[in-house]
Formats: structure tokens, C-alpha cells, sequence
């Protein structure tokens, strides 16, 4: 599907008042803004929602976890007990080295990570994920979207992780031509940056371009259950 037809599809299925997803890559261009961001770099994000590109690397990450978790380095040595005894996200720094080593984070092989409004975006082809911001009903829609044509209990994965791991399972997922989706941003250090009614939603491309497939046939057309909540959601 082209991304003119999704958008079109997407708009019909939310209507005008959702907010356009946002797609990220990795590439060896710089071609958006590249500010440095200090602590967590989905602060930038608001400049994505605009219609800004960002690009991102080791230099312009300011935080020593999202340079890892999006590839760009080694985990910090100091993550661990960080994650544990500062954040108290994880009982231990053991369990965190744990988690960390299942995640199997790749290196970045391209030089930058982009993150773009899908309507500025020319095409699918080197999308690694596109990313939802989503209230409870449009999360409604997004989750019964994916689990129409998937009955794995694992279709929608709600795992720990910070903001930018859910990038990493995302890509992790495209790559090995997965099928599961992610629900993210429970993590309490990147919900300041977002609205308090919102969570991230994140389908893999290799989940997404199926998922393109389904979606007219799913309950988010002719529907009047989710006329309802589209009435609601736009009203």
C-alpha cells in the first residue's frame, strides 16, 4: 500500500480529528534536525508531530540509554544499578542485565535514526516501524486491528522497557519478519513528554505491510461498534 492510500484509509477509519503516526528508519544521511537533546530524546518528538524530521545519532542522543537501545553504542556500564537503584524500574541491576541481554538490542549499521510524520514520508520501503500516539479509543481501534487476522496471545505485546525499547523490539521484530505489535510508554520517564492521555502504539513493517491488507475488512469500516467510538473520537 502507498503511504497516500494509507493515510486516506486511516483518515476514513479514525477520521480527521487522529493524529498521523509517525515512521522511523536508519540511514547513512543527516536529513532533519539533528539539535542535541538532553535526557530523553523523545522530548524531540514534538517537533516530529509538527512535521519536523529529526535525526538522530550517539552525538545528538543525549541520554546514555537511548544511545544504546537505539544501537548507536555499548550499554553503558553504569545502566544497570541506574535502572535498579536510581529508577527503581527493576528489583536488581541482575535483572536488568537480564532483560537487557533477551532484548538483544542490534547495532546500528546506518549512521543516523530518523523519526518523520508519515504524511511527509515518500515511501514504505525503508521503514522500520510506524509508531501511534493513542488515547484509549484509538487504541481501541489499533488493537482489535491487529488481533483481526492474528490469534497469537502475543499479538499486542505490552513488555517493560523504557520509551526507546519499544523502538528496539519494533526493529528487532521487522528484521526477523515478526508479526507482534507493541504497546509502549508506561515507562514513567517519557510520559512527561506526552499528553497524559497517551500511549504509543508500534507495528513493525513487517507486520504493517499485512496489517495494510486487513484493514478495510476489519471492524474499522461499516462497523456500529466503531462508528460509535470514530463519533466519539472526532466530536
Amino acid at each position: 500500500m502507498e503511504v497516500k492510500a494509507f493515510i486516506e484509509n486511516y483518515k476514513e477509519a479514525f477520521g480527521e480529528a487522529a493524529e498521523l503516526p509517525l515512521g522511523f528508519w536508519y540511514s547513512d544521511e543527516r536529513i532533519g534536525i539533528t539539535e542535541k537533546t538532553g535526557g530523553c530524546f523523545f522530548k524531540a518528538m514534538k517537533d516530529v508531530r509538527a512535521g519536523r524530521m529529526i535525526s538522530l545519532n550517539a552525538e545528538v542522543i543525549g541520554c546514555g540509554g537511548g544511545k544504546f537501545y537505539t544501537g548507536f553504542t555499548e550499554m553503558p556500564e553504569f545502566v544497570p544499578e541506574f535502572v535498579s537503584l536510581k529508577e527503581k524500574y527493576k528489583k536488581t541491576p541482575e535483572m536488568v542485565v537480564d532483560y537487557v541481554k533477551a532484548l538483544k538490542v542490534p547495532s546500528a549499521s546506518r549512521q543516523y535514526l530518523h523519526f518523520d510524520r508519515i504524511d511527509c514520508v515518500d515511501c514504505f520501503d525503508e521503514l522500520e516501524g510506524i509508531l501511534f500516539l493513542a488515547g484509549p479509543d484509538m487504541l481501541s481501534g489499533l488493537v482489535t486491528w491487529a488481533y483481526f487476522d492474528n490469534n497469537r496471545e502475543d499479538a499486542v505485546v505490552a513488555a517493560f522497557g523504557s520509551g526507546c525499547s519499544t523502538i528496539t523490539q519494533a526493529v528487532v521484530e521487522n528484521r526477523k519478519g515478526g508479526d507482534r505489535t507493541f504497546l509502549g510508554f508506561f515507562d514513567p520517564s517519557v510520559r512527561p513528554w506526552f499528553e497524559s492521555g497517551i500511549l504509543s502504539f508500534i507495528i513493525p513493517m513487517s507486520r504493517f505491510r499485512v496489517m495494510c491488507g486487513t484493514m478495510r475488512d476489519s471492524c474499522l469500516f461499516g462497523t456500529h461498534a466503531w462508528g460509535k467510538i470514530r463519533e466519539r473520537m472526532n466530536g
